[in-house]
């Protein structure tokens, strides 16, 4: 065993001196720099090299089959530390971390796991290894200059408590700072402890990661055994057993059961030479005495198929070649030592239950279930740190702003070059009074004040980082989010169509329009069909509905629409045919009040109308339509509503607007112009002869854009519902767009004709009232026919059955066209007369 003092020279020095012996299995490097270099030789020498303290997650079986990792994986550690940031809803995160293979590759895997949750590292603050204190406080000043406060330190154990320090005296350990780093801080609580006073203090709310081992009776013999010896060694201080000292401790176990299960399985250490290095013989470094282990292979499987418990627990490697259950304890180090927090493992994420017991539950990594103990951060506070501030290096936010030349009510430069006003640049100024910290900024134009500028380009920048943001009327739409974040919206818009109106004139047939054509036409059915309905019930018992063919027909079509004005003549005696016409009443004055309402509006209001009542109507005319140069409106009625471009005509203000509108297809203008709603209202305010024709077709809303990802974004978002709750972004909205509308009085857009589907209910009442009366009418004639012709079957019993059915169906009909109280009295004689009938015929039988 050879001690390198931490020096990976001196590591691979003495691993040439090792395997120059014909060693069969090495344990260590200690350092992930070293293991690199190491494993090279050990995959040529078919040499196991086992190391309980090589982290790097590049050093995968793959590509060093002979090495044999006995700890856990940084890949473990690292998505450990990603899923604290995500628990916390942090997005931007500052590495700081030695730059050697073991730093830099640690950070590239803790980048991909944060990307996973679309958080981000953005900054990366690399320190040479051994660097002194004013290389690391010039690299933390740098730190300090950054927005984001969320820090991952990634070092070794001496270096990382000489950046805390120097943190601590560059104010970087206050309140609002978060600074997670790896485990070498636990192995140094675990080794050196108790700290120095100084130590201790430097690392106050620091959040670290101690691997997980289970407690166990092995565990506790041997940490007792291990402090009983160290304490007779060195009686005023001692030295702890960290997490990496179980994990070697358990790798010379391991070796110990590969090694006897080598030799059960007929293995014997034999070596031969390797030609490769026979060449290159000569010299004082002896190369050529190294030689190849011909086990090699035999013992790797051996170790790799090694299944024991050590005081680490369950010991076991996976088909990767990973130890089996990758844990860790999240700790907080507060006062003179530390709490645990809570766990993580690869198998339910972060959880204050012990991984153990987990395990014996499904596996759930849920954002739900992610759960951790209160910290106390640095600053002696509970309170979650917002992880960003806005940075503090002096310079301003480069912001773009659309230099419009129309609707200037929303944007316009004004009173010199960088000078800006409108609604827009209002509500942007009031929103930033409720951030909690300053933000420098300048308004710079875009656009060349001739035409209007194109927001996506606008955008476009700002996701290149030309501007560092965007403030104007911009569009929240969907290709647009996939570039910027996006505020909250200030004030809601989508596409309108808008179109020249014409006046209705009055004509002779203006008494029909209050109807569709399908409702007079159910209407005049529904009429007769009562009509028809009142005189089935009532021919037989009501005079007034008897008489001659052509007398019952007017009659029908006369007591029909003389219940449109109440003024029917003929009585109803039975009771079905009242309760048929109550309801028909009902519905004769509901339509009549509607058709009055209706009739009255259009003859004392002045209608307008549209040749275009939506997008509907419009896509299918064929006919030009107009858009504001610049919008987004182009791309999304070829794109989304499949509109050739030939017909989109590009203008440029609200006057091409109205010029286009009032010339019309015919004169080389345009139909009807689509434009974001809040550009129409104000345009309608002083144009009176146009309208909004149809429903909004899009819904969205306008935002300031910012990159992805900025934290700026979501608190603007806050000072924008802000500025809603206490009224002050209506105030603004009422200071800019509230013109003086044009419209006249009694003028209004064509009222929609009243349709069948306000009235279906009706119909559909009455059509099941006189469906069940007929019915039960049915019923009623059918039972008086049998009760007034009781001898009918006999009497046709002689016939045949077709001339009987028939016979019998006539007499049906001619009984239910009979008067009620006629064949009532023919019943009663037919009665009476075959009474002494019947008497004659019992004297001639006796």
């Amino acid at each position: 065993m050879q001690d390198t003092n931490y020096s990976g020279f001196l590591g691979i020095v003495e691993a040439f001196k090792i395997m120059e012996n014909e060693a069969v299995a090495v344990i260590g490097p200690q350092f992930s720099v070293t293991a690199h270099i190491v494993s090279h030789i050990a995959n040529e020498l078919h040499i196991p090299l086992l190391s309980f303290a090589a982290t790097d997650p590049t050093l995968s079986s793959l590509q060093y089959p002979f090495f044999v990792r006995t700890t856990q994986s940084d890949l473990f550690q690292m998505a450990a530390i990603a899923d604290i940031i995500k628990y916390y809803e942090w997005t931007n995160v500052i590495a700081i971390y030695v730059d050697d293979d073991n730093g830099r590759n640690g950070i590239s895997v803790l980048g991909d796991k944060l990307a996973e949750s679309r958080a981000k590292i953005s900054y990366k603050a690399p320190m040479s290894p051994g660097a002194s204190r004013s290389e690391t406080t010039n690299v933390l000043v740098k730190v300090a200059l950054m927005d984001s406060r969320i820090l991952v330190l990634h070092t070794y154990a001496d270096w990382g408590l000489e950046v805390l320090d120097v943190a601590e005296n560059l104010g970087m350990l206050e309140s609002g700072y978060v600074w997670i780093v790896t485990d070498w801080l636990s192995t140094v609580l675990d080794t050196y402890s108790p700290l120095s006073s100084k130590a201790i203090a430097n690392v106050q709310g620091v959040v670290t990661l101690r691997m997980h081992t289970p407690d166990s009776k092995l565990k506790t013999n041997l940490v007792s055994s291990w402090s009983n010896l160290t304490s007779r060694k060195a009686s005023n201080s001692s030295f702890g057993l960290s997490t990496y000292g179980l994990y070697a401790y358990d790798t010379v176990w391991l070796l110990a059961h590969a090694i006897d299960k080598f030799f059960n399985q007929g293995g014997n250490i034999s070596f031969s030479n390797d030609s490769r290095l026979t060449h290159l013989g000569g010299g004082k470094l002896h190369i050529d005495s190294m030689s190849i282990f011909n086990g090699g292979n035999l013992l790797l499987q051996s170790i790799l198929g090694v299944n024991m418990t050590g005081v680490t627990g369950p010991f076991k490697f996976t088909s990767d070649g990973y130890l089996i259950h990758p844990a860790y304890q999240v700790i907080n180090v507060v006062g003179n030592g530390y709490r645990r927090i809570g766990h993580w493992s690869n198998y339910s994420g972060l959880s204050i239950e012990l991984p153990e017991i987990l395990y014996a539950k499904p596996p759930n990594d849920s954002s739900s279930t992610q759960q951790l103990y209160d910290v106390i951060w640095p600053g002696q506070t509970t309170q979650k740190p917002r992880g960003w501030v806005f940075p503090n290096n002096g310079r301003e936010l480069r912001i773009g702003v659309p230099n419009r030349v129309v609707y200037r009510e929303f944007v316009s430069l004004v009173q010199g070059p960088d000078t800006f006003g409108g609604y827009c640049i209002d509500v942007f100024t009031a929103a930033l009074k409720f951030l909690p910290y300053a933000v420098p900024y300048k308004l710079i134009p875009f656009g060349d004040g001739h035409n209007n500028p194109k927001v996506s380009d606008l955008v476009r920048l700002v996701s290149a980082g030309v501007y560092d943001a965007a403030v104007g009327d911009l569009a929240i739409t969907t290709n647009r989010t996939r570039m910027v974040d996006f505020t909250q919206p200030y004030i809601e818009s989508g596409l309108v169509v808008v179109a020249p109106l014409r006046k209705q004139n009055s004509n002779a047939w203006a008494f029909l329009r209050p109807f569709s054509p399908m409702m007079w036409c159910i209407t005049g059915i529904f009429f007769l069909l009562v009509g028809v309905v009142v005189w089935i019930l009532e021919h037989r018992i009501n005079d007034d509905f008897r008489g001659p063919p052509k007398r019952q027909i007017v009659t029908i079509l006369w007591f029909s629409f003389s219940t449109l004005f109440f003024s029917h003549r003929e009585r109803t005696l039975s009771t079905l045919g009242r309760i048929v016409l109550i309801i028909w009443l009902f519905i004769v004055l509901i339509l009549n009040s509607s058709y009055t309402a209706s009739l009255t509006s259009i003859l004392t209001v002045e209608q307008l109308s549209s040749p275009v009542k939506g997008i509907e109507s419009l896509i299918s005319t064929g006919d030009p339509i107009g858009y504001q140069r610049g919008s987004f409106a182009e791309n999304y009625l070829s794109e989304e509503l499949s509109i050739p471009r030939s017909r989109l005509v590009p203008l440029n203000s609200a006057d091409d607007y109205a010029k286009a509108l009032k010339d019309g297809p015919k004169r080389g203008g345009v139909a009807a112009v689509i434009d974001e709603r809040a550009y129409m209202e104000l345009f309608l305010t002083t144009q009176c002869e146009f309208s909004i024709v149809g429903s909004e077709f899009s819904k969205m809303g306008w935002g300031f854009a910012f990159p992805r990802d900025s934290q700026l974004a979501v608190d603007m978002s806050t000072a924008i519902l802000k500025l809603s709750e206490n009224g002050d972004l209506q105030r603004i909205h009422d200071k800019w767009l509230r013109g003086s509308a044009c419209r006249s009085q009694g003028t209004k857009e064509n009222v929609d004709r009243l349709e069948l589907n306000s009235f279906w209910g009706l119909f559909v009442l009455c059509g099941f009232a006189c469906l069940l009366a007929l019915l039960l009418y049915l019923v009623q004639i059918v039972n008086q026919f049998a009760r007034h012709y009781p001898d009918s079957e006999e009497e046709l019993a002689s016939s045949s059955g077709q001339s009987s059915r028939s016979a019998r169906i006539q007499t049906f009909l001619s009984f239910v066209g009979e008067k009620e109280e006629v064949a009532k009295r023919r019943s009663k004689r037919k009665r009476m007369e075959r009474g002494p009938q019947k008497e004659t015929q019992v004297m001639m039988d006796l």
